[in-house]
């Protein structure tokens, strides 16, 4: 066996159908007395409702997630530690407020973003998003709870699931990969695509949820202690530069840069088979997009086809690392085809 390191993100998990009931024992383990509630002012009423499931542990709901970050707010209402509830902005906020001023946070996922598992903070000052990893962002507990997904839109379920699939598959081939953490994203990629059909057949199927939850979990949670490789580069430019939707982008690309690396990491794919109950990895993630109705073209979710030779010269302008190494022509056909929609 090859030599490896494995580092673990110290977070406490509890998952459970009405995990959120434990939400007063995991802050009072804490040692906090006063939590600032956070939320999207989309996910206002759950706000209010742990809030209100705080009492006097609760200094308070901020439902503008979307905004700026409270720290100031935080201070002024006394607040000891942060509750995040909701999707990848209101964990990002929460993280924030974790790397300014130290407070923990306990984060409550409504998607399957995968954010809650990392150190991976995003800050956007002067129009440019910086992002860094660091210890101090990581949620101290993590409460998943099926139940809080089940009105999560079908095809925000979709999209978010694959997603979480690409942090596992790109972990298979990361440079700094070790048995366990594959281990993990084999088990992630498995109850995603387990899970996915059986939330779009009915979105209220507990099971389903569970198992997308617990996929979404693993995916994180191996995303957090691995590098990433060319797929995250892709995602990163077509985001950042065009604005395209997160997971959208995630979904569309995903296919296709594992077509592309398809030949330098046999082993990965393997894995991704067997998890996927397919013979080919990209193909097969392909086809689980067609039958599911996600996006399967950059063209469908905004990208210009004048765009694609710019973006291949962003993508090798500062390249991550990746098994097979990359040309701008070879970018710009992985692009092409990404950009029609074309079957791997």
């Amino acid at each position: 066996m090859r030599s490896f390191v494995f580092e673990s993100m110290p977070a406490r998990v509890v998952f459970a159908e009405n995990a959120i009931e434990h939400l007063p024992r995991e802050i009072e383990q804490l040692g906090a007395r006063r939590a600032l509630v956070l939320s999207t002012p989309q996910q206002e009423a759950l706000a209010t409702d742990i809030s209100r499931r705080l009492g006097q542990r609760s200094v308070g709901v901020y439902p503008h997630a979307v905004m700026h970050v409270p720290i100031e707010e935080a201070a002024r209402l006394g607040a000891d530690c942060v509750v995040a509830a909701g999707g990848g902005s209101t964990v990002g906020l929460g993280k924030a407020i974790a790397l300014e001023s130290g407070l923990p946070v306990v984060a409550i996922p409504t998607t399957y973003a995968g954010s809650e598992m990392t150190s991976i903070y995003g800050l956007t000052e002067a129009g440019l998003k910086k992002t860094g990893r660091n210890r101090r962002v990581l949620p101290k507990v993590v409460i998943y709870d099926p139940l809080l997904t089940i009105d999560l839109p079908v095809a925000m379920s979709i999209t978010s699931g694959f997603n979480a699939i690409a942090h596992a598959a790109e972990a298979l081939y990361a440079e700094n990969l070790n048995p366990i953490t594959a281990m993990m994203a084999e088990e992630g990629i498995r109850a995603l695509a387990q899970g996915m059909p059986q939330v779009a057949k009915n979105p209220r199927d507990l099971d389903g949820r569970s198992n997308c939850l617990y996929g979404a979990w693993l995916c994180g949670a191996v995303l957090g202690t691995t590098s990433m490789a060319l797929h995250h580069k892709l995602c990163h430019v077509l985001g950042g530069t065009w604005n395209l939707p997160h997971a959208e982008t995630h979904t569309v690309i995903l296919p296709h840069a594992i077509a592309f690396n398809y030949p330098a990491a046999p082993e990965a794919m393997a894995r991704i088979e067997r998890a996927m109950k397919t013979p080919n990895a990209a193909g097969g993630i392909f086809d689980l997009m067609k039958q599911l109705g996600a996006p399967l073209s950059l063209k469908e979710i905004g990208m210009k086809q004048d765009d694609l030779e710019r973006a291949a010269s962003l993508v090798m302008e500062a390249p991550y690392y990746n098994p097979r190494s990359t040309t701008r022509e070879g970018i710009l056909r992985l692009l092409d085809g990404a950009f029609f929609g074309r079957r791997p």
